[in-house]
């Protein structure tokens, strides 16, 4: 989303222009698959981390360019929010320590970038939605610097026509509208990048749809927003809404959302970018200079630059991507289910079950997919966001189960094999299951340590909501930066 995008106004003629270049950039791509071009030899894993910004009141802190300009570390950038920054991790193989080197450098940074950002009363938190975010946060006053992001919340509003309704059923309801897309930035996500062959692709794609249910009951983390106990990964809901170009009229037609988890099982990544330009209009319609197929023809390879702007601007949970790295092409799917923290080791964890058990899944004999439908697996994901690690679920030849029982029962025995073939160290491969193995044993991630929290603040203690919910986020801190997993937290706090 930080690509920069210079200010301007779009005419009809820029749009159809781009909608032009961007069918011939889907043209380039199937020549491209066709060829077998892509970078395929040392297929490499990436990571991004948002995260949030407080002051020392644990309030949002609307102040990231203050903080990059002190943290000075080009690993991080801007995001939607003024309260928001995400840092980028070099890419890695995964073998050997792959993953301990991964949780090592993104440590370091974060540590040093947290020491930095304290100078000027700043302090960096990973979690899925501050606890302390009230509406009054979320003005057009708290939108980035970055044109990019401007551009995008006068396209929403011009496609919607309307404000925003955010309406989220739970035991504590909320109804909320907004002017601007600025409640997406209260949702702050991990992000996990896995390179691909083409062949490959449709595999891992829909072997990453299969676990997202199970990923985010194990790592919900965003349990509460506007002050109101919601969802267990309340982020889910609200990304869905917050950038929801469809008036009533539109949902009711049937339109695609723009936050997707998609309909069907994919037999190529072409069906992926091919129905993002069927089904989505332009929101951001800036086209180069390049001409995709003479660059082809030439023997050069194309940036696809349309096709890779539109593709930033449908949120699928997991997004198809192409890139060029050092002049050669490469696919990878950007897993985007789960949110923030608690910890980086947390974090790192569910980085190793993913890994692991995308790709047993993905080069199993019986694929996953022909044994359950594309609904079961999008009704796993929302009631896995509105339950957490309390949920229950399907699974093929078990029914409906507990995620828990599933988890230890089938899959992390199958997450170690794939970490095994991606010849993780089998140290590393032990420790970090093992952090979700004791989030199964104990029923305890980071919303359900948020929710317990702020039980005995309301209950025991007798604080109001706003004043426990800053003590929850107060609390929280100190064990975040202990790097201690999260189902070893104190009930506590």
């Amino acid at each position: 989303m930080g690509e920069e995008v210079a200010p301007r106004t779009f005419t009809r003629q820029d749009r159809s222009r781009y909608r032009e270049k961007v069918r011939r950039c889907l043209d380039v791509l199937a020549e491209l698959l066709r060829e077998e071009r892509f970078e395929t030899d040392r297929p490499l894993t990436g990571l991004e981390i948002e995260l949030n910004l407080v002051d020392d009141r644990s309030a949002p802190a609307m102040r990231n360019a203050d903080v990059l300009a002190v943290i000075a570390d080009p690993k991080f950038q801007t995001e939607l929010g003024q309260f928001n920054l995400e840092i980028n991790v070099p890419p890695r193989r995964l073998a050997g320590t792959g993953l301990a080197d991964f949780e090592n450098e993104v440590r370091a940074s974060l540590n040093s970038a947290d020491g930095r950002a304290g100078t000027i009363g700043t302090h960096l938190v990973m979690i899925g939605i501050l606890p302390t975010l009230a509406a009054g946060h979320l003005t057009a006053d708290a939108i980035s610097a970055n044109a990019r992001y401007r551009l995008l919340n006068e396209q929403i509003f011009a496609a919607r026509g309307e404000d925003l309704e955010i309406r989220i059923n739970a035991a504590e309801r909320l109804v909320a509208t907004a002017d601007t897309i600025t409640p997406e930035a209260a949702c702050t996500s991990t992000q996990f990048h896995l390179q691909t062959a083409p062949a490959q692709f449709a595999a891992y794609w829909n072997a990453a749809q299969a676990i997202a249910g199970i990923q985010v009951a194990l790592g919900a983390n965003s349990p509460f927003l506007f002050g109101r106990k919601l969802w267990h990964e309340t982020r889910v809901p609200l990304f869905q809404q917050a950038t929801d170009t469809r008036p009533a009229e539109m949902k009711a037609q049937g339109v695609r959302p723009r936050v997707w988890f998609g309909e069907r099982w994919i037999t190529s990544v072409f069906d992926l970018f091919e129905e993002n330009v069927r089904f989505f209009p332009a929101l951001l319609p800036v086209c180069d200079d390049e001409d995709p197929a003479a660059t082809l023809a030439a023997g050069g390879v194309p940036a696809l630059s349309e096709l890779r702007l539109h593709n930033g601007t449908v949120y699928r949970w997991n997004r198809p991507v192409y890139d060029v790295v050092r002049g050669r092409p490469h696919l990878r799917v950007e897993n985007r289910v789960l949110p923030a923290g608690p910890t980086v080791l947390d974090a790192i964890a569910n980085g190793a079950f993913y890994f692991g058990l995308v790709r047993q899944l993905a080069e199993s004999d019986r694929p996953l997919w022909s044994q359950m439908s594309f609904s079961a697996a999008e009704e796993n994901f929302h009631t896995c966001a509105r339950n957490g690690i309390d949920a229950q679920v399907f699974w093929p030849g078990l029914g409906y189960l507990p995620v828990a029982e599933l988890v230890l029962r089938r899959l992390l025995p199958m997450a170690a094999d794939g970490l095994d073939r991606w010849q993780v160290a089998a140290a590393e491969r032990d420790r970090l299951l093992g952090v979700i193995e004791g989030r199964c044993l104990t029923g305890r991630n980071g919303a359900t340590w948020q929710l317990g929290t702020l039980r005995r603040l309301e209950e025991g203690d007798h604080l109001d909501r706003p004043e426990a919910l800053r003590e929850t986020l107060r609390r929280y801190l100190p064990l975040m930066h202990s790097n201690d997993p999260v189902h070893e937290w104190p009930a506590d706090g």
